[in-house]
């Protein structure tokens, strides 16, 4: 439902582009796949690029969403992920996870954790990482799909009025949107060590991503304006 739901109305909301690095065009069974987080939106922009190279995923999410009715039901019926975070039964998350790597699903799982606090529509690098990408990879041996993604926050940023008025208006305004995915890496040694080496990763995939933008390929080439 949810890659339905996303391929469906991310093209209605702007125009989206996805690059891949070599191989990453084809996502291997048992991989995981760990996108920089910067918007309410960028989930969708994430499962659309994914359902177009055929594969559809299991997402850690926050639990909040099952609570949701309607919505709840179908991410059970799925086999989606909620992650209780702060609390005591998160990492219980990262088991269902491994579990679901060994049947082969791909899982996406978003390093940064929760959401950017600000209130700007720009596309910065992504955050800290949180351990629990590194400890799943390690764990389970998956390899790590680092997935960078540009131009979710001008559909939607700000405080909560500009967000409706930035999803009713994205229609009008078609903004640039671009998913890049970058050459799977594995992850090895101590849970710092790998962590880090995730998030040069997908900040290396992020890069590619804003470079895509044709607004930035202006910027960096003035000529491009004339």
């Amino acid at each position: 439902m949810l890659s339905t739901f996303a391929r469906t109305v991310v093209p209605l909301l702007g125009r989206l582009t996805v690059t891949a690095t070599g191989s990453a065009r084809t996502i291997a069974p048992g991989s995981i796949v760990a996108p920089n987080h910067t918007a309410l939106a960028d989930p969708g922009l994430v499962l659309a690029a994914l359902h177009g190279l055929g594969v559809e995923p299991v997402v850690l999410a926050t639990a909040g969403l099952w609570k949701v009715p309607i919505l709840g039901r179908r991410l059970i019926r799925e086999g989606h992920i909620p992650v209780h975070r702060g609390s005591g039964s998160a990492a219980a998350a990262l088991d269902l996870a491994a579990e679901a790597l060994a049947a082969g699903r791909v899982v996406v799982i978003y390093p940064e954790g929760g959401l950017p606090r600000r209130r700007d529509s720009a596309d910065r690098e992504p955050g800290t990482f949180r351990t629990g990408l590194a400890r799943l990879a390690l764990t389970t041996g998956a390899p790590v799909v680092p997935l960078g993604h540009a131009g979710a926050r001008r559909i939607v940023s700000g405080g909560r009025v500009k967000q409706i008025a930035g999803v009713i208006t994205a229609p009008l305004r078609r903004p640039d949107l671009h998913v890049h995915l970058g050459e799977p890496v594995h992850l090895t040694g101590a849970i710092d060590e790998a962590t880090a080496h995730a998030r040069t990763a997908v900040e290396a995939a992020w890069q590619q991503a804003v470079g895509h933008l044709p607004s930035s390929r202006k910027a960096l080439n003035p000529r491009a304006q004339t």
